[in-house]
């Protein structure tokens, strides 16, 4: 059974163990969540693939191997900031919301699933396989610490994966791919009060970015994502105000549809800039193909059903990248679920509800007994 009070005590403890990333170093919470999955029974495993950036690992095994289901939360916040009312590591439970960086991305899901596994053996529960238990490092930074490497390198391999990062008991089906990168535009120094004495290369990426912007994107309509989108991220130029700027470097941030390749999106924008007839340079920083998979999906359905009666629970798509895109290079289904709040998480004075804490977990133990009931003699696999 759910202990409310050890739930709450929890993601108070989580909250207040600082593991900001940047700079980025998970030991001491990973620390913290290998000492309660000691306490609910389990065998933790530290998994460190780059010092300072530790991983948390521990297997619910089932009475048979059935099937294998991954849960995994992250380790790692992005930065608290300044302008707090409630301290970011304070923990403050305050009108029924706990206060502090990562309460709602992603410590409240985290302490969500700490709370399921303690609650399931405590209550002797047998299940038909394996829940393996995985809170990653570096989430918030790309996962090459974390998560892609255990993908790598594990000896365990899962089946099914349920990604514990998202808010709102949002079931996150799809996903836009996304493609970073940088323009470095030459031009040739003058004095700034002779400019024709040059060639501005910010004029130049001027030109180049509102040719970039003018680009149509050819794409099918989604049901749960947006069309794509580009966003000029960072632009820097020249050397002193007085000089006509020989150099200038833009970053884009492109997202697009499932169905889209990423490979004709880049040559489709290099013929479009090279049309410009200005010179330029273009270096892919990263590629993160898109994601989908069926609202029919076993994992969606029983989400669903464990949802019904304790919270409304949504099929929605993710407009940003979410780690369940690595699990397409495996062959491995997943979604991503979660209880923070909505558009909390990056916020000055992030929250979590602590009802949506207790329903979340509600949720998820339900949802493991449902999966694993298909798996039962005249289950629906």
């Amino acid at each position: 059974m759910i202990n409310k009070q050890r739930l709450i005590r929890l993601i108070r403890q989580l909250v207040a163990v600082n593991s900001e990333n940047p700079p980025g170093d998970e030991r001491a919470v990973a620390a913290f969540v290998a000492g309660q999955l000691r306490q609910a029974g389990l065998k933790p495993e530290i998994l460190t693939y780059v010092p300072r950036r530790d991983n948390v690992m521990a297997v619910l095994k089932g009475r048979e191997k059935k099937y294998s289901v991954l849960l995994s939360p992250h380790l790692d916040t992005v930065p608290a900031g300044n302008g707090w009312v409630h301290g970011p590591f304070s923990g403050k439970l305050e009108a029924g919301r706990i206060y502090g960086r990562g309460a709602t991305d992603c410590k409240g899901n985290l302490a969500v699933a700490l709370e399921v596994l303690h609650s399931l053996k405590e209550d002797g529960v047998s299940l038909n396989g394996d829940w393996i238990f995985l809170a990653t490092a570096d989430e918030e930074t790309g996962s090459a610490k974390g998560l892609v490497p255990w993908l790598e390198k594990s000896r365990v391999r899962p089946e099914y994966a349920l990604i514990l990062d998202a808010d709102a008991f949002n079931i996150v089906t799809a996903q836009k791919g996304l493609i970073h990168f940088k323009v470095e535009v030459p031009g040739r120094k003058a004095h700034g009060a002779y400019p024709h004495r040059g060639v501005n290369a910010i004029d130049r990426a001027v030109t180049l970015i509102a040719a970039l912007k003018q680009m149509k994107f050819v794409s099918r309509p989604h049901a749960l994502l947006a069309p794509p989108t580009v966003n000029i991220g960072t632009i820097r130029g020249g050397d002193k105000v007085n000089m006509v700027a020989d150099w200038c470097a833009f970053e884009v941030d492109l997202r697009f549809l499932p169905g889209m390749n990423a490979a004709k999106i880049l040559a489709a924008i290099k013929l479009r800039l090279r049309r410009t007839g200005i010179p330029f340079r273009l270096a892919v920083n990263d590629i993160q193909q898109p994601y989908e998979i069926s609202c029919h999906h076993p994992l969606v359905r029983g989400l669903k059903a464990a949802a019904k009666g304790i919270a409304v629970s949504r099929v929605t798509g993710s407009e940003g990248a979410t780690v369940i895109t690595f699990f397409k290079r495996k062959g491995i289904p997943a979604v991503a679920t979660g209880w923070g709040a909505s558009g909390c998480a990056h916020a000055t004075d992030e929250f979590v509800r602590v009802v949506d804490l207790e329903r979340g977990a509600r949720v998820l133990e339900r949802f493991i007994r449902i999966f694993d009931a298909g798996f039962s003699p005249g289950g629906d696999r």
